[in-house]
């Protein structure tokens, strides 16, 4: 993703690696439109600081209006459950984790009748309420309970050639983790700092209580995953 133009002068990031400003700047702009919270370097993931990316990117005032506005409201996004209503594109926040069916009251002032909007597919509401699973929308699902749902195995080989689903949420906060196979079965989340065990998804001083990092829970094999716990950042 780095450019290798002769020409253009580049500057060495905190990382080690070299690039410059306007790839920088590119490449940061692909991950804000991601939705992401965080800058990272495409070759090793290191974080970078805004400052940073701010300073080496050379970033115009308007582009920096665009990176702090952006950043804050991705930020925002990961610490509650918030969305746009497709209806008039104002923030909504979700009271109940367990109803995809939102009601958004901008929309049912304006249109003087009740506007829900599906939290998943984001669009109007189709079909009867409350529901978890999804709308009668045609197309909507989850794509990240479908990785869960259908992802590999894999086999903890210095756990006990333990199988398990290769992908988990984290039973904290929600976010997708990858487990590398490599030494023990227990895994700290980036987002929320919590360490658990990658088998049963007990927080780890629970699943301590009766087991050991390197072998088989005593509850055995949590069963893939068809929800995300509600998190927020003060838990």
């Amino acid at each position: 993703p780095y450019d290798d133009d002769p020409g253009v002068l580049r500057a060495r990031l905190s990382c080690g690696h070299i690039t410059g400003p306007q790839t920088l700047t590119d490449y940061c702009r692909i991950q804000l439109t991601d939705g992401k919270a965080e800058l990272r370097c495409p070759l090793c993931s290191e974080q970078w600081s805004y400052t940073e990316v701010r300073t080496l990117a050379k970033l115009t005032p308007e582009e920096q209006q665009y990176f702090e506005e952006t950043l804050a409201n991705n930020a925002t996004r990961k610490i509650i459950d918030i969305k746009n209503c497709p209806g008039c594109d104002w923030l909504i926040e979700r009271s109940d984790s367990s109803n995809l069916s939102v009601q958004c009251t901008i929309c049912s002032v304006k249109n003087k009748e009740a506007f829900h909007f599906c939290w998943q597919c984001l669009r109007e509401w189709k079909g009867h309420q409350p529901r978890s699973d999804r709308c009668d929308n045609d197309g909507c699902s989850n794509k990240e309970l479908d990785l869960l749902r259908d992802c590999a195995t894999v086999i903890l080989q210095d756990a006990g050639n333990i199988e398990c689903p290769a992908v988990r949420a984290c039973p904290t906060c929600g976010m997708l983790i990858e487990h590398n196979t490599e030494k023990c079965k227990n895994i700290v989340c980036s987002r929320c700092n919590k360490e658990f065990c990658f088998v049963c998804l007990k927080l780890t001083p629970d699943c301590l209580v009766t087991s050991d990092y390197y072998i088989q829970c005593s509850a055995g094999v949590a069963p893939r995953q068809t929800s995300f716990p509600f998190w927020r950042n003060n838990q």
